[in-house]
């Protein structure tokens, strides 16, 4: 009930009280000196609150500063802030209230999304797209541990010098519970795709089969009769882990909506007002980003998904264990240059001189770099991982002592070196201070 309702109330109880006072003393009765004692057990209001309404003739008005906000809410000294999001086109209650209270914010949520819901005026005009009403599908559901979605989401990175260049997001989600993995790549490499999907089935089991389109590095072509064509490594990796793969219809991103919805999910509430130094810190902060999400209820499937894929997808898809095979596809091959040098994520890290092979392994643990040889038996070197485009050099990756030859036989030759004559130069002659002594 709102303050308006409360106000018609009260007036009708003083009024009705009133008019039993009048039928009472009949023409003696004088609006200004009704008895506030009688008319207090009558309507049970307090004498003092009597006397104010007394006053104003026995009629209720509103407080006078109704419907004003107060000036010094919660949410005042971060007016700015929401702004400048808005204006960028960040309008997500939820990221902004995450900001907001990684800055210091103590206020709820319903403060954010109200002032959010006044402020849209901020926010850039969107294109209007206006689109045929296609017709109705049906969603399909899966049994635990069937089915996980996967494919790969692009963003824009800016650096500090105002040059931009592009990351992927691989990601990949549970069909049956919505349990959800992302993690951020330089390319949308096949090899960048193996680690992805390693790292997702350590996370999530290993399913099934995996419903993705028709990447390249997943399917050369379709054959007559519209059978897919795998690509060799992707096809041996198949085998090696122990899972099929079914594509989707070309042009048709509905039938995987899941993880289109999950990396639409990913650019409007976690990419939003995110900045990062390194790659291997957004990673860190995706996946603190993916366990909040897995233990939090979700409408779209009516649980929580770490409780449910623990509960039931985890029987049929157990986790994958690291094993010696899987190691081949965490540490990618390089060439080495001739400089000594190999090229991985767009940098260049050094390599020992004494190892002689021109291929080599390498692997990004976080913020070390391993670099392996192609039996992955020893460990050549490691390097801490920046983010500078500078070379990473090695110890021991340039010969520092250079081979020198040493008499065989008795040296008996003898030559003498005398001392430079002690001339004077051409301008001797005009040292004037030397006369003066």
């Amino acid at each position: 009930m709102n303050k308006e309702t409360n106000d018609n109330d009260l007036q009708e109880i003083i009024t009705q009280a009133l008019n039993e006072i009048k039928e009472k003393q009949g023409d003696a009765f004088d609006i200004t000196k009704v008895n506030l004692a009688d008319l207090e057990r009558r309507t049970g209001i307090t004498r003092g609150r009597l006397r104010t309404i007394q006053k104003n003739g026995f009629i209720i008005k509103p407080h006078g500063l109704t419907g004003k906000i107060a000036n010094n809410s919660v949410i005042a000294g971060y007016e700015s802030f929401i702004n400048d999001k808005l204006r960028k086109g960040i309008s997500n209650s939820s990221n902004i209230f995450d900001l907001l209270q990684e800055n210091g914010y103590t206020g709820s949520k319903s403060a954010v999304k109200d002032y959010i819901k006044k402020h849209k005026d901020l926010l850039p005009a969107k294109r209007q797209i206006v689109s045929k009403q296609g017709n109705r599908g049906r969603r399909y559901e899966t049994e635990p541990g069937e089915s996980y979605q996967m494919d790969w989401g692009f963003v824009t990175v800016a650096d500090d010098l105002g040059k931009t260049y592009k990351i992927a997001c691989f990601a990949i989600i549970c069909h049956h519970c919505g349990k959800r993995y992302i993690e951020f790549f330089p390319n949308a490499k096949q090899e960048n795709l193996f680690i992805g999907m390693i790292h997702a089935f350590i996370y999530m089991g290993v399913p099934k089969y995996i419903l993705t389109d028709n990447m390249k590095s997943v399917v050369i072509r379709r054959d007559m009769k519209g059978k897919p064509i795998w690509q060799k490594d992707y096809e041996l990796f198949m085998g090696n882990i122990g899972f099929e793969t079914k594509l989707c219809k070309p042009y048709h991103p509905f039938t995987k909506g899941r993880v289109e919805r999950l990396v639409r999910f990913v650019k409007d509430n976690f990419l939003p007002g995110r900045v990062f130094k390194e790659l291997t810190d957004l990673n860190y902060e995706a996946i603190r980003w993916c366990n909040k999400q897995n233990s939090i209820y979700h409408k779209a499937v009516d649980c929580i998904p770490d409780e449910q894929h623990l509960r039931s997808c985890l029987t049929v898809a157990p986790l994958l264990e690291e094993t010696i095979e899987l190691s081949y596809y965490l540490c990618p091959e390089r060439r080495i240059s001739f400089d000594g040098f190999v090229n991985y994520e767009g940098r260049r890290f050094g390599v020992p001189y004494w190892y002689t092979e021109k291929v080599c392994r390498v692997k990004r643990d976080g913020y070390n770099l391993c670099i392996y040889d192609t039996s992955m038996r020893k460990l050549l070197t490691t390097h801490d991982v920046t983010w500078s485009r500078r070379d990473s050099y090695c110890k021991d990756q340039y010969v520092t002592e250079q081979p020198e030859e040493h008499p065989t036989a008795t040296v008996k030759i003898n030559i003498q070196q005398l001392d430079p004559p002690t001339t004077d130069p051409g301008f001797a002659k005009f040292n004037f201070e030397e006369g003066l002594f």
